[in-house]
């Protein structure tokens, strides 16, 4: 066999393995939808405190698995006169917590790999320390001055009326049709499904990163490090880009996380790709709001838009700020490297634990 038709195979496997690796990513996210919408806009009708908002994103974006449906059932509520603006913007916010427990999962398809995993467990969880450090700093004002509805609600009055732009995903053309396919075939049972996907989602993470290994990396390593990732800049508007026409973060975060766990990228690398992803994913939600030309939709978008865009600023343009993230994501790697178990205890107190009890204990 010769070096071309080694080189096609290769480069098939990957096209399979990403293939498979998307598939997973999207059968996780409705296996969740299934299990939790019905419970999630119950939850949010509860809403009875800021906190509890805040909580409350945070567990039912764990639980579906999405921003952007979270985003669109408050857009619904608000509109329908059930939910208040400023009660939205809480579970707006907790909601940028919660859409970071997908590539947290995806990083333990390396958990067996010691090495491997310390970094990809990194890279993944540097999106969850970036949006609880904006929550943290932001919160407050929210809470006391409601800075977002205020901004919000100005912007929203610039473009009430805008007829908007949509478009398709070209990703979920390509996997959605064949995620139905299962879904019919497993009798949309949640559990079956979320268990299949990350089935599915390990023997993708354990291969391509294998492949990539063996074939691709020097070539790999020196595009990114000189063209994708040469500077915050180009990986920030890398990720932003992407999200925006694949039109989810949780893909391309996920997408990072074992490319990262091989060691062709840093933290440093990572973080502001992962900022630019979250802000992409926010701009999916203005447009889809402009198209309803509805001013309740459109303060909901920009809150969550002007949510990321303060915190890109905050910790990508100070120094010091930027480091506190990325220490935070390289302690807690440290940690997991020696007790592996503790991500999966990490995983599940952060996202469903806590949210649970503050609900429970503040509603």
């Amino acid at each position: 066999m010769n070096k071309n038709t080694q080189a096609i195979i290769k480069t098939l496997q990957i096209l399979g393995l990403l293939y498979l690796f998307l598939l997973s990513i999207e059968l996780i996210g409705d296996g969740f939808k299934l299990f939790g919408k019905d419970f999630a806009e119950a939850l949010m009708e509860t809403t009875a405190s800021p906190i509890v908002g805040l909580f409350i994103g945070i567990l039912v974006t764990s639980l579906v698995q999405s921003s952007s449906t979270v985003t669109s059932i408050v857009v619904g509520m608000v509109a329908a006169g059930t939910l208040t603006i400023s009660g939205a913007i809480p579970i707006v916010m907790g909601s940028n917590i919660g859409t970071s427990v997908t590539n947290t999962i995806v990083s333990l398809g390396s958990v067996t790999r010691r090495n491997e995993f310390q970094k990809a467990f990194s890279a993944a969880v540097i999106h969850d320390y970036f949006n609880i450090l904006t929550v943290l700093i932001l919160f407050p004002f929210q809470i006391s001055f409601n800075v977002l509805g205020f901004l919000s609600k100005n912007l929203a009055s610039l473009f009430v009326g805008s007829s908007g732009v949509s478009f398709k995903s070209p990703l979920k053309v390509i996997v959605a049709p064949v995620a139905s396919w299962f879904e019919e075939l497993l009798n949309k049972n949640p559990i079956v499904i979320v268990i299949i996907a990350l089935v599915f989602l390990f023997v993708a993470l354990r291969f391509i990163v294998k492949v990539l290994k063996s074939v691709f990396l020097n070539k790999a390593e020196n595009f990114f490090d000189k063209v994708i990732f040469k500077s915050t800049f180009t990986a920030f508007l890398f990720g932003l880009v992407l999200t925006v026409l694949v039109q989810s973060s949780s893909i391309t975060t996920s997408l990072i996380v074992p490319i990262a766990g091989s060691g062709i990228l840093t933290l440093y690398q990572v973080f502001p790709y992962t900022v630019g992803a979250n802000i992409g994913t926010t701009i999916t939600a203005l447009l889809a709001s402009l198209v309803t030309g509805k001013t309740e939709a459109l303060i909901v978008a920009f809150a969550h838009f002007l949510f990321n865009v303060i915190g890109a600023v905050l910790f990508l343009s100070i120094p010091f700020m930027r480091k506190i993230p990325i220490w935070g994501a390289k302690k807690i790697s440290e940690v997991v490297y020696k007790n592996r178990y503790i991500s999966i205890i990490y995983l599940i107190i952060l996202f469903y634990v806590i949210p649970l009890l503050v609900i429970f204990l503040f509603s």
